[in-house]
């Protein structure tokens, strides 16, 4: 079955082909960041009508990519939510139309299970059972995955996630957009240790994340008399520092509360490089491994959807039997369900 995946959910319009017995045959991907930059932040109209214009170019150069026709494709996996409502009706409409016009199923695929199966994509998968550590723009969960559609939270940020607070903080030191990777990049020339920052909900017994009071206490550090500008870089590494070890802590806890010794890391902070050494580490001390996708599907992309959808399809659920342009800007994760074949 070849099915084409559709990803839609923000900034980044991403388009892929997967095939179930050949695997991925390609993928393609148009970021906004130069779009965006200007205005220091996604704006969600303008968001839209980039994707409009790019995702007919980005299907017409994958299926060429994969060397087929729009007839050999079998289904279309899309990405329903949660996300922008106006860029996930782009994707949506989109896909909807594609699969109506040729007679296939269409499927609405929910954006974080895209993420937390997008390891299995990589040369050497990990097998289920695991625990998910999923770290992508406004969400930070711990969930253990026993299947597809199998998941059970374990815990979540209860305000500022990980993502939402690099980027917040690199505006507070200056940085351009996108935020995270920048300050990410500027920590590299820093050394941890030369500022004190709180490690949020470290000892708190629950696996849940805070992180806006971190963001806030480099505000405080920033807006002292004594702020030297010069010291950015050592407040960026020290920053990163608490947040990866918050973050590894809680990973830690959960595969001890679990009693598993396989973790996946998905989501564009998944390609921190500090996280992934700090995680690669301390797992191995402990006997177990961490699984992450490949880097070039760390950010939002087609692939990881298709893929999705591609698992879902073949377990036998399919999507509306009429074509419905349905979107969920806001679908908790807990709503899943391992796939269902459709009463008939």
């Amino acid at each position: 079955m070849k099915v084409l995946g559709i990803e839609t959910s923000c900034d980044e319009t991403g388009v892929a082909i997967y095939d179930t017995g050949a695997g991925l045959l390609a993928h393609n991907l148009h970021s906004q960041i130069d779009l965006h930059a200007v205005y220091g932040g996604v704006v969600p109209e303008l968001a839209s009508r980039d994707h409009i214009r790019h995702l007919p170019l980005l299907l017409k150069r994958t299926l060429a990519d994969a060397g087929i026709d729009a007839g050999r494709i079998d289904a279309v996996a899309y990405t329903a939510g949660p996300g922008l409502a106006g860029a996930l009706l782009v994707g949506a409409s989109v896909a909807e139309s594609f699969a109506l016009a040729r007679g296939i199923p269409a499927l609405p695929v929910h954006h974080l299970e895209g993420h937390l199966l997008s390891p299995l994509l990589a040369a050497d998968p990990p097998a289920f059972p695991f625990v998910a550590l999923l770290v992508s723009g406004g969400h930070t969960q711990l969930m253990r995955v026993r299947g597809v559609g199998d998941y059970a939270l374990l815990g979540e940020s209860v305000d500022d996630a990980a993502g939402e607070a690099f980027d917040k903080t690199a505006k507070l030191l200056g940085l351009g957009y996108p935020g995270g990777p920048q300050l990410a990049k500027l920590a590299e020339e820093g050394r941890p240790g030369q500022f004190r920052l709180p490690r949020p909900m470290l000892h708190s017994g629950d696996l849940d994340f805070s992180f806006s009071g971190l963001k806030t206490a480099v505000l405080n550090v920033v807006s002292a008399p004594d702020w030297r500008p010069g010291q950015a870089a050592d407040l960026a590494a020290e920053f990163q520092q608490a947040v990866v070890d918050v973050l590894c802590a809680k990973a830690l806890a959960a595969l001890k509360k679990v009693g598993l010794k396989t973790l996946v890391v998905a989501g564009g902070v998944g390609a921190n490089r500090c996280l992934r050494e700090t995680l690669d580490a301390a797992l191995a001390r402990r006997g177990g491994r961490v699984h992450y996708p490949e880097p070039a599907l760390c950010t939002d992309n087609g692939a990881m959807i298709a893929f999705a959808g591609a698992l879902r399809f073949a377990a036998g659920e399919r999507g509306a039997k009429i074509a419905t342009v349905s979107i969920r800007p806001r679908w908790p994760m807990t709503e899943l369900r391992p796939p269902r074949t459709p009463a008939a």
